[in-house]
């Protein structure tokens, strides 16, 4: 089953189909759970307080740029659910790390039937707080740009027109990032390494990441979404990024 190259849609995809695989299935659970738990309550919240969001939002609007509601008004929907499915869905990964990076193992050992590493369930659990420590490293990154975004859009009219916009380009590939990670960090891959492989085919990553993103904007659908991108996060690894690093 090793995977041959594909678009960034492509393998979000074929990681639905590994998620379903029989010897892959009982690890897709546990971050699954978590993913159901914290965005599942979330999304509740959001809808319960949606509507008047976005008339608050919209009465910012100037009058002179009053035509472009009908256009900005599905924008903010979209951006209010991404920014709440993914702020809630980084949460959730925070949690799940540890086993967000064992499915990613478990994922790439049944495409290359060879381990990321030979660590036993002792250095496993030894190395959580690395791995902890790595979910920090990409809040320190997603962050301070994140909030420039979010000052952007406070911008009568210029923010409120382009900002939903940047913000779905930049949470397209911070979604590539944080899931393409857990495969590079199972080879101890260090964080700048990694982004600087996937800069090197940001096609594939956007394109990953922009299904990720629309997909966490649908209710119930996005429940599901973090495990299927992890798997497919890492059939990507193993076919675009194995090859460029030395397993250890």
């Amino acid at each position: 089953m090793q995977p041959k190259q594909r678009s960034g849609f492509g393998y979000f995809f074929f990681g639905l189909e590994l998620a379903f695989a029989p010897d892959i299935r009982r690890f897709v659970i546990l971050p699954l759970l978590a993913n159901i738990i914290l965005v599942g309550g979330a999304l509740y919240f959001l809808f319960d307080h949606l509507g008047v969001w976005i008339d608050q939002w919209m009465q910012q609007l100037p009058d002179f740029l009053s035509w472009l509601s009908y256009l900005l008004w599905p924008l903010l929907v979209i951006t209010i659910l991404a920014t709440f499915s993914y702020f809630f869905s980084t949460l959730a990964n925070f949690i799940a790390a540890p086993f967000n990076g064992l499915l990613a193992e478990k994922v790439e050992i049944k495409l290359t039937q060879s381990k990321p590493n030979d660590d036993g369930v002792l250095d496993v659990i030894k190395d959580i707080p690395r791995v902890m420590s790595r979910e920090w490293r990409k809040l320190v990154y997603v962050v301070p740009k994140a909030l420039g975004l979010f000052i952007l859009m406070l911008i009568p009219a210029l923010g409120q027109t382009i900002g939903p916009i940047a913000w779905f380009i930049f949470t397209a590939w911070t979604l590539a990032i944080q899931y393409c990670d857990y495969p590079f960090d199972n080879h101890k891959i260090d964080f700048h390494a990694m982004r600087n492989d996937l800069k090197q085919k940001q096609g594939k990553a956007y394109g990953f990441g922009i299904i990720v993103s629309v997909l966490t904007t649908i209710p119930i659908v996005n429940l599901f979404v973090v495990p299927v991108a992890v798997c497919g996060a890492t059939a990507m690894w193993v076919a675009e990024f194995q090859h460029q690093h030395k397993t250890k």
